[in-house]
């Protein structure tokens, strides 16, 4: 498997307070990769770090071979998108939200594109409504068609279903495993529902007080965990 994203000895620290400190991690070209943990574990400090927004503190973070950095171009920064937990969605119509990405970046989808993207996430028939009546499912079907119109290489996800009922996380899954599926997305998803890491993840990584603990193929990780941390944080036996 090739690695996209290869980060060396990244730490990030807030003032004083170190929030992350990874010796090692690689994400591999076309994977699923869940991070799972408990509240405060690092794993949206990850998801900015991955997606641009933040600089570590110490250490090194690479994509695609190119060294991140301030100069990395916007070319390079546009192949990766982000999908927050709570969405914001602009005053307009769900199209003209879809449409408004590819604006900023001089593009223009066809009627045809339009309609595709929203038939992908179960919206055909919410083209022209508002985006601030749709529900909270809805809104987040919304936003990931916005991602996923601009064809990013990276998808970032940060509790995409969090809060949603069972045919709303059910039908995002299916968005997500087929994004992966038919484009080769890489995606990595926050997550703390274990049950959905182990559904759509094709590999598992806990992060704890800042720290990676484990990272495997899920099925090992869920069955064959190879720390005692994992397998307690599997059992449920911690609260958070």
């Amino acid at each position: 498997m090739t690695p996209l994203f290869e980060l060396d000895h990244v730490e990030q620290r807030y003032d004083e307070r170190l929030v992350l400190s990874l010796s090692k991690l690689k994400i591999f070209k076309g994977e699923i990769l869940a991070l799972v943990g408990p509240s405060g574990a690092g794993k949206s400090t990850l998801l900015r770090l991955l997606n641009f927004l933040e600089s570590p503190s110490t250490g090194q973070i690479h994509f695609d071979n190119q060294l991140v950095s301030p100069s990395l171009s916007i070319e390079q920064r546009r192949r990766v998108t982000m999908v927050f937990q709570n969405p914001t969605l602009l005053k307009r119509t769900v199209i003209q939200n879809l449409q408004f990405g590819l604006g900023l970046r001089g593009k223009k989808a066809t009627e045809i594109e339009l309609n595709e993207s929203l038939s992908a996430v179960g919206l055909e028939k919410l083209g022209n409504q508002m985006a601030q009546k749709l529900s909270a499912g809805e809104a987040q079907r919304a936003a990931l068609a916005r991602a996923l119109i601009l064809e990013p290489d990276v998808l970032l996800l940060d509790e995409p279903t969090a809060n949603l009922d069972p045919q709303n996380v059910k039908l995002i899954e299916q968005i997500i495993t087929e994004a992966n599926r038919s484009k080769q997305t890489t995606i990595v998803i926050v997550t703390h529902n274990i049950f959905q890491a182990k559904r759509i993840a094709h590999r598992t990584a806990l992060l704890m007080n800042g720290r990676l603990v484990e990272v495997a193929p899920t099925e090992t990780f869920f069955n064959e965990p190879k720390e005692k941390e994992t397998a307690v944080f599997i059992r449920g036996d911690f609260i958070y």
